[in-house]
């Protein structure tokens, strides 16, 4: 009789011990699945202004939180060398001008010379043809006709010879007008890049040097981005990274909001992962953005994956071993589909009508 005894004793455990475990059953319900991220908000085409030249900074035409449009003055750097660099340039592309068109141009003097040879050349040429004929006809000295014919010869080579001059002085006169002009226009936009000037229309967001600074090539001087625009840079694991494409559906949280929640959608994904953080940056944009935006407003973002509307699910903490649940029949083995930070969906091993128990830690 002492062993139907100690089976009964075994059976009361069990199911005492049964009853004193947590217990739930599997539960219909919906189940989206989603990756993680830390979200800030920056202004959409946000750049850092930097200069190409060195100097001091002598004035600033605006003020952190004004509006600009493109092509407006910014910041504006003194050096008195582009200044000199443009009167001289200036001056020299007057008198290449000059030079080569004005009052008392070169090319003027020798087409002056070249009407006074060829003058001389039609005269001698006369001479010559008229002598030659009365040679012909046994008229005249050798002597004559000699001379004639060398005065002749001298004249053409003469305006031959002045001729060539002019094509060659004018072509270095062109030649030196062109680089006159190149060299006033460089200096002009050397002058011009003192000012450093909005690339977009939109706002100042931040303005680094003080005047009486000195700027350089090395560091920004302003930040300037969109005024209304504005979009949500993501930073997601390595290891979700593989899960997400443009389009899919953001859900975002905003320190400065509280715990409203504001709709996005997945619009850039950066192919190069932050060897740093082990992230990979990504951009979503607002569907409704709040009314008031800052840069750098920091929240949470969660990218939905995968949605059901209806699916067999159970909490996480009831999973053991990665796939397996405690049921009244003992460890079962089930397949695992969607999953969020606290339910899993179960796709095959158990149904709604299973108890499962939690595992004890």
């Amino acid at each position: 009789m002492k062993y139907p005894l100690i089976f009964c004793i075994v059976l009361i455990s069990f199911f005492s011990c049964s009853e004193s475990k947590e217990k739930v059953y599997p539960t219909l319900m919906p189940l989206t699945e989603s990756v993680y991220a830390s979200a800030t908000v920056q202004p959409d085409s946000l750049y850092q202004a930097y200069s190409i030249v060195i100097g001091i900074l002598d004035k600033t035409w605006v003020e952190e939180g004004d509006k600009v449009k493109k092509g407006d003055p910014i910041l504006q750097i003194t050096n008195t060398s582009p200044e000199l660099n443009a009167e001289n340039a200036k001056l020299s592309l007057q008198l290449a001008r000059e030079n080569y068109n004005g009052r008392a141009a070169v090319l003027t003097s020798i087409q002056d010379e070249i009407h006074a040879a060829t003058l001389k050349f039609t005269n001698d040429s006369v001479n010559y043809f008229r002598q030659k004929n009365l040679w012909d006809q046994n008229i005249g000295s050798k002597v004559e006709y000699d001379n004639r014919k060398l005065n002749y010869e001298l004249s053409r080579n003469n305006l031959d010879l002045l001729k060539r001059k002019y094509r060659q002085t004018k072509n270095e006169l062109e030649t030196q007008l062109k680089q006159s002009e190149n060299n006033y226009r460089t200096s002009l936009t050397t002058s011009e890049d003192f000012t450093i000037k909005s690339k977009i229309n939109g706002t100042v967001y931040a303005i680094y040097k003080n005047p009486g600074e000195i700027v350089n090539t090395q560091q920004p001087v302003a930040s300037i981005g969109k005024s209304e625009d504005f979009i949500i840079e993501l930073l997601v694991d390595e290891v979700d990274i593989v899960k997400l494409k443009t389009g899919q559906q953001v859900f975002l949280t905003l320190d400065s909001y509280n715990s409203e929640v504001f709709e996005a959608t997945l619009d850039k994904i950066y192919p190069r992962k932050d060897e740093r953080s082990q992230t990979f940056k990504v951009e979503a944009l607002f569907k409704d953005p709040p009314s008031t935006l800052y840069p750098g407003l920091s929240g949470e973002g969660n990218i939905v994956i995968s949605k059901k509307e209806q699916t067999l699910t159970i909490p996480k903490e009831y999973l053991m071993d990665a796939s397996k649940v405690l049921t009244d029949d003992g460890e079962i083995e089930v397949t695992l589909g969607l999953q969020n930070l606290d339910r899993v969906e179960i796709l095959k091993g158990i149904d709604e009508n299973t108890v499962i128990y939690k595992p004890e830690q």
